[in-house]
């Protein structure tokens, strides 16, 4: 590929280990507009959801490469941004010998390789993008995965060294829970902060995954720079108590779509793709029981048994509730309940705000990483 450095190509990004391919879906600027550091230029759509692409620059979108419509592969050029010194010529050569960097399934070139560490038996899934700056660690929520971080591994490692891992009974990582109890979970964090070897990591915790970061603070607070909460479980008794009984059921495609829905502000981003992995994940042997035994010890009788607010009082570490205000799940009143946070409330989003409004999530968490 041609280097110039008053050039910027936009390009097909990798969101979760198994996108190969995006689909531009929409523009959202005109050839010829000027562009700023962070503006939304167009829509790309993977198998599973879309999201918008910002500018990373300043400059004059001086090219759109790819229709609407146009499927390219991850690294396929989409659009060009360069300041009005830059000939059309000279875009022109850029375009045309513009070569797609290959991404290996395995992680190879601009794709982190699945890792694992060893905890009281259990193997816990994680991978590593970045190497530099301090560690955040990314916690998933009930019935999730690492990919519920596509939208923000890249963008964070940008400055930090990003560890997402799986938790006990969910994605890659070991299917034995115990009793379902916090302290299996919290284990496992545990296990790959002692990876990432620093005296403070950051960690960033997702719905139940919230409530693990937070007891992993509360045992652990010397060892803790910062703590993001997102939607976090913990913090009251009251949760969507059928959409967890649900999920732990739902086996078809009907049942667990419109599950699927509860989680976004805007339902139709859920594709046939996202319900077809969920189900296809909940089917890996000993997924359900897992999910069942942790649902029971932290979700019984369809209301939260953890209230870790009231032991946080006194916990002297940063901490910041990134909460979206139409969450259906856990009610966003409960940010109110921790003494000393910052709140955020992210209006357009549901219970996963980080995929939903990932941008403002990444400066949220990366400009309080920094300040911490």
């Amino acid at each position: 590929m041609m280097s110039d450095e008053r050039i910027q190509a936009i390009t097909v990004p990798k969101w979760g280990m198994a996108m190969e391919e995006g689909t531009v879906t929409g523009w959202h600027l005109e050839e010829g507009a000027t562009v700023a550091e962070g503006d939304e230029v167009l829509d790309v759509e993977s198998t599973k959801i879309a999201n918008v692409i910002e500018a990373k620059g300043n400059g004059i979108l001086r090219r759109r490469v790819a229709a609407e419509g146009t499927t390219l592969p991850v690294g396929g050029l989409l659009a060009v941004i360069a300041s009005d010194d830059v000939s059309d010529e000279e875009i022109d050569g850029f375009v045309s010998g513009f070569v797609v960097v290959a991404v290996a399934d395995d992680g190879g070139a601009g794709g982190p390789v699945p890792r694992f560490a060893d905890v009281n038996g259990r193997q816990i899934r994680y991978v590593v993008n970045g190497e530099d700056g301090e560690p955040i660690i990314l916690i998933h929520g009930f019935g999730g995965d690492m990919n519920a971080w596509m939208f923000n591994q890249d963008a964070l490692a940008a400055d930090c060294s990003v560890y997402t891992l799986e938790l006990p009974g969910h994605g890659g990582s070991s299917k034995d829970v115990g009793d379902g109890s916090l302290d299996v979970l919290t284990e496992a964090v545990e296990a790959v902060m002692d990876v990432a070897g620093a005296d403070h990591v950051h960690l960033v915790g997702h719905s139940l995954g919230g409530a693990v970061a937070l007891q992993v603070a509360l045992d652990h607070p010397g060892k803790i720079g910062s703590l993001t909460l997102i939607a976090p479980a913990g913090l009251g008794s009251e949760i969507n108590g059928d959409y967890i009984s649900g999920f732990v059921a739902a086996q078809r495609r009907k049942e667990m779509k419109p599950l699927a829905q509860q989680l976004f502000a805007d339902p139709s981003i859920v594709s046939r793709s996202m319900v077809e992995d969920l189900l296809k994940s909940k089917r890996i042997d000993g997924v359900d029981a897992a999910l069942a035994a942790i649902a029971g010890c932290q979700f019984a009788d369809g209301a939260q048994t953890l209230d870790l607010a009231a032991r946080a009082d006194d916990l002297d570490v940063p901490v910041q509730i990134i909460w979206g205000s139409d969450d259906a799940i856990i009610p966003v009143s409960q940010a109110d309940n921790l003494a000393g946070a910052s709140v955020h409330r992210i209006d357009g989003a549901g219970h996963m705000p980080m995929m939903e409004k990932a941008a403002e999530v990444n400066d949220l968490i990366a400009g309080f990483v920094a300040r911490a």
